[in-house]
């Protein structure tokens, strides 16, 4: 067995020629920043990911997510940032960072499918002395359960020959004051010495670094911020229900609740939850309870308020129809904003394909309006796009407010909307607009 000196000894010389401070497996929305960061402080960094169009894209200066431009990816290529599909690169590493999506199955459980191949990956480069830390979010105890049993297959051992740490991701697309650098770093390693090493890694291009007491409580942080998130959510999303017909603004009792300096957090009503996060995390957390034979209500109970709230926006469309003497059926539809979340392109478990859908099994005539969106296509489906929003909000028999891009002077199209559906909360007062 190869001692605990040894890793200090090998994290001075990497094999195989020219050696690599930093691989980045998965290029996505955190991957990418990642490397952009570690880039900037002077790292000698490669990103790794099976994707052959992302990283030729890269590679010649080409962004593919929101929050970096072309300018940023041409400026760390510049400093010796590469993109690759060839793994072989693990074994000039000093650092692996794994950033590979974690989606649902089609049954709800989670699906450790792209984890498993990178992990393989590493395992098939490992070498004494490497640092390997898992940014994917799943459930406690997949690092020391999934991800060490597979890297130490070979015969080396985690916390003895290779450190091995957990670290969640905390990328926020699109917000412009919160990015990598300065949101603080949660590091969780299998042992202490694994722990530090995360630290001293990331602390190359990040203000603040957290250490946990392990991998399962780093694991376990980034469940509890999305889960938070999510029950509280749902909570304002079932007021808004009921709120509506009790004759309450609940925006305005929101806003007059988040003056209180202490012990609330505001959140509000939407058509529902979307993005990488806050619909996928919290079924990990459930899952992992449910496999105890534990009941996970809180979790259970939101998934159920949030998953519903695509069905009362139509609903609510068809209501504020029914009132004029129209149909759904036959009635176009104009849904404005129909990404997860505002000023970006990002689709992802957006809930506005949930609204298309009932739109569309009950007959609506749908088109859509996002600056950020060339082209839609549900199900196969492609659907109508407008570039002029507001003559379409005059055409058509009911605008839906769906995502508030800054872009889209939404008092305006109040006042332009034949008839309208806030379900942000927006325009009330304004024109013909009725809020969710």
């Amino acid at each position: 067995m190869i001692s605990q000196n040894r890793i200090s000894q090998s994290d001075q010389s990497v094999p195989n020629g020219e050696g690599v401070d930093l691989v980045i497996i998965g290029l996505g929305y955190v991957g990418l920043p990642l490397a952009q960061a570690a880039a900037n402080s002077g790292l000698n960094v490669v990103g790794l990911d099976l994707d052959q169009r992302v990283v030729e894209g890269l590679n010649a200066g080409r962004s593919h997510i929101d929050d970096l431009s072309d300018a940023e990816i041409a400026a760390i290529r510049e400093r010796g940032f590469a993109a690759t599909t060839d793994a072989s690169v693990i074994g000039r590493a000093k650092s692996v960072v794994i950033c590979v999506p974690t989606p649902l199955t089609e049954h709800g459980a989670p699906d450790l499918g792209a984890v498993e191949g990178a992990v393989g990956a590493v395992a098939a480069h490992l070498r004494p002395g490497m640092l390997v830390v898992l940014e994917s979010t799943t459930y406690p105890g997949t690092t020391d359960e999934v991800v060490r049993p597979a890297l130490e297959a070979g015969g080396l051992v985690a916390g003895v020959d290779f450190h091995l740490a957990f670290s969640p991701e905390r990328i926020d697309p699109g917000n412009p004051v919160y990015g990598l650098s300065n949101t603080p770093k949660v590091v969780g390693g299998h042992t202490a010495a694994c722990s530090k090493a995360a630290r001293a890694m990331y602390e190359a291009f990040v203000g603040e670094v957290v250490e946990a007491k392990g991998t399962r409580e780093a694991e376990m942080a980034k469940l509890l911020e999305n889960t938070y998130r999510h029950v509280n959510i749902a909570l304002v999303n079932e007021m808004a229900m009921f709120c509506r017909e009790i004759g309450v603004d609940l925006w305005d009792a929101i806003n007059c609740a988040a003056t209180k300096p202490f012990g609330f957090s505001a959140f509000y009503p939407g058509p529902g939850v979307g993005g990488h996060c806050i619909p996928i995390d919290p079924n990990y957390l459930s899952y992992k309870v449910k496999s105890l034979g534990i009941p996970f209500r809180f979790v259970e109970l939101a998934q159920e308020i949030n998953q519903r709230m695509p069905v009362y926006v139509v609903q609510r469309a068809m209501e504020l129809l029914n009132e004029a003497g129209l149909a759904l059926r036959g009635a176009r539809v104009l849904l404005t904003g129909i990404t997860y979340k505002p000023d970006i392109a990002d689709q992802r478990e957006t809930p506005v394909i949930a609204v298309l859908r009932e739109l569309r099994r009950l007959g609506a005539q749908a088109v859509y309006f996002d600056p950020h969106v060339d082209e839609w296509i549900v199900d196969g489906e492609p659907v109508e796009r407008t570039t002029d929003l507001l003559a379409a909000a005059a055409d058509a028999d009911l605008t839906v407010l769906l995502q508030a891009h800054s872009s889209i002077d939404t008092v305006q199209l109040a006042n332009t909307a034949t008839r309208m559906l806030d379900t942000r909360g927006t325009t009330r007062g304004h024109g013909t607009a009725v809020q969710l």
